[in-house]
């Protein structure tokens, strides 16, 4: 099975590493202790094995076999099932500085006794989480509401890089936005995606937290020995809680500057589209005045050239050829209809 760790804790403490899911629920409720069974992109047969023996919801099971469920905290009788989406920083060539963001899939079941964890992303390290918490056993002492409010704390945590690159983004954008960059469009949306990713995670966890510091405070008074954890729970899950609106309230934010910021880039591409339009509509103006003087220039050699063409044809029976007047008769012509011609286009505007 796709099993990372499995363990049963009591007083705090892992007292045992059973082989199988079966032999941790009996060791479990033989001890009377806490069981936490880690999975990383378990089978759909593997999540039934274990919601068998913890007898998960059957909605529940679905949800986690099929993924891709927005973050939420659901009640099942004493069961508390939650999908969290915890960020992650991508460095696709290599060069160290972050190209994306991926928004990777953990759930988790809450019961009395124990939680199941089943994860689809890198981030967060519960290997590393399990090791913290095991240095703390009073903190462990407090059960599964300690180890889901740590993977809360843990998942919050991976929302803080993705709102410093957001930054570092945004901050690109509006120095490129007046550049006239044709690639500031892509920076826009990429950014916007990660800012709506960012937003999607965020805002469901400020309910999240906020049912589970409820459930903590109700914990308070029923164990006086473990009531001072419970105070320092709740201090932390406050804590949690402010970072989890800020990021939220930041997703909000960055998502109206890009927005913004998208709608000013299109109205400055608009504005070059227009301004290029005049230009070419002034392209085409001054290229219709010259067409006009050159056609008005053309008719008005049109006359003088035909009385010319038609007496340069030399024919012997053309009377006005041995006519005395002949000759200043044509050039008159010539510049008589040349001149009517040049006022006509002179009245119309097109000299």
């Amino acid at each position: 099975m796709s099993i990372m760790d499995n363990a049963v804790y009591v007083d705090g403490k892992r007292t045992a590493n059973p082989a199988s899911i079966e032999e941790t629920c009996e060791t479990t409720r033989e001890r009377g202790g806490t069981a936490w069974v880690d999975m990383a992109w378990p089978t759909s047969a593997e999540i039934e094995a274990v919601a068998e023996e913890f007898s998960l919801h059957p909605l529940a099971v679905e949800d986690a076999i099929h993924a891709h469920q927005r973050p939420k905290i659901e009640h099942y009788d004493d069961v508390l099932f939650l999908v969290l989406h915890p960020a992650r920083s991508v460095d696709d060539d290599g060069d160290g500085h972050v190209d994306r963001v991926e928004f990777g899939e953990v759930h988790a079941w809450v019961g009395p006794d124990f939680v199941v964890t089943i994860r689809r992303s890198v981030t967060p390290d519960l290997e590393a989480m399990r090791d913290r918490l095991e240095e703390d056993p009073d903190l462990l002492r407090l059960g599964p509401v300690a180890i889901l409010a740590t993977l809360l704390d843990r998942v919050v945590d991976t929302y803080r890089p993705v709102v410093a690159r957001l930054r570092r983004d945004i901050d690109r954008v509006e120095d490129q936005l007046f550049s006239r960059d044709p690639d500031v469009s892509l920076r826009i949306y990429e950014a916007t995606r990660e800012a709506i990713g960012l937003q999607r995670a965020t805002g469901p966890l400020v309910d999240i937290l906020h049912t589970l510091h409820d459930d903590v405070e109700g914990r308070s008074g029923s164990d006086p020995a473990q009531d001072h954890r419970y105070v320092e729970l709740q201090r932390n899950l406050r804590n949690v809680l402010d970072h989890a609106i800020k990021h939220a309230e930041t997703s909000d934010t960055f998502r109206s500057l890009l927005t913004n910021a998208l709608n000013v880039h299109s109205t400055l591409v608009t504005q070059e589209q227009n301004e290029e339009m005049r230009r070419m509509s002034e392209t085409n103006l001054q290229q219709s005045e010259h067409t006009k003087k050159i056609s008005a220039w053309a008719a008005i050699l049109f006359a003088p050239t035909l009385i010319g063409t038609i007496y340069g044809m030399n024919f012997d029976h053309m009377p006005e050829l041995h006519w005395t007047l002949g000759y200043p008769l044509a050039l008159a012509g010539m510049v008589g209809l040349g001149g009517i011609f040049y006022w006509i286009f002179k009245r119309v505007g097109w000299l």
